[in-house]
């Protein structure tokens, strides 16, 4: 068989970059997707200084037609895409009450509507080839809904049970379905991510905590190239599992949450003294948080 083929979209910053250099240093022929070409600069000079090479492509997840001329292209130079990384995707802060309806409409035509325009662009080819992974960057935020975050943990755990419900649909034709759940890991976004559309004083505790948490894994926080070694492993493992995590705090979120009641968790955010909540929050997961 020829390299394989990947194609990773949101390639030109933080996970995609990463993940895209990643694989083609491991071998494979690598397409990084990106809104414009102006875009791929950082991306193409980390390719160098690894000595490899990642084919940029226009693609823009929020737009059918572009995402189908994308793959289409991909498919057209290499007649296969063995595995497909979507990782584009956005921040979205905000409590509900708060947060404009358009908001989450934007958040979720990104996070969630662009990973199924690029499935239904890809799928089909897939399927009729009986071979192929398709990898869904969630986040820890896909199985916590952390607080003041509305807009991204809707469209994370929308992600989540979307993903779920393929990787049952595309397993009788051999393809195989992985969900990535990051937790904290430095990227760009965490930079854009500081929005607080609050136009109240009565949710100055959740916005405060929602930094604070944030301050907190930032001190320690994971790199993009760890997340990249997990999306590596979970698409050439012979040991498939669906969910993956990774980054500071992930698989402690992730574990632990299992461990306590939901009325637990909803209690916790009843707590108005912050160091209270923090040792709480430590008690909960086996994360300190403190501030």
């Amino acid at each position: 068989m020829s390299e394989l083929v990947a194609v990773v979209t949101g390639s030109n910053s933080g996970i995609g970059r990463s993940a895209a250099v990643d694989l083609a240093v491991k071998g494979w022929k690598v397409y990084g997707t990106m809104r414009s070409l102006d875009k791929g600069e950082k991306l193409a000079a980390m390719a160098a200084e690894a000595g490899v090479e990642v084919t940029p492509v226009v693609c823009d997840v929020t737009d059918t037609e572009s995402v189908n001329r994308a793959m289409a292209e991909v498919l057209e130079a290499e007649g296969r895409i063995d595995v497909l990384v979507n990782n584009a995707g956005i921040g979205g802060n905000g409590v509900a009450e708060e947060t404009p309806i358009e908001r989450y409409a934007e958040v979720m035509d990104v996070n969630l509507h662009g990973i199924v325009r690029c499935v239904q662009a890809v799928a089909p080819s897939m399927r009729e080839r009986g071979s192929g992974c398709i990898v869904n960057v969630s986040s820890i935020a896909g199985k916590i809904a952390a607080i003041a975050q509305s807009p991204y943990v809707a469209s994370k755990w929308a992600v989540e049970g979307m993903s779920e419900g393929l990787a049952q649909e595309l397993a009788p034709f051999g393809i195989r379905v992985v969900i990535i759940e990051p937790g904290i890991v430095r990227t760009a976004i965490m930079a854009k991510n500081t929005d607080m559309p609050s136009s109240q004083d009565a949710y100055g505790m959740a916005y405060r905590r929602l930094f604070n948490f944030y301050a907190k894994g930032l001190e320690n926080p994971g790199v993009p190239s760890d997340v990249a070694d997990v999306i590596h492993e979970s698409v050439t493992t012979d040991n498939y599992k669906l969910r993956w995590t990774c980054g500071w705090g992930g698989p402690e979120l992730s574990s632990n949450r299992k461990n306590f009641s939901d009325e637990e968790w909803v209690a916790m955010g009843a707590i108005e003294d912050d160091a209270e909540y923090e040792a709480r929050f430590s008690e909960l997961f086996g994360l300190d948080i403190s501030s």
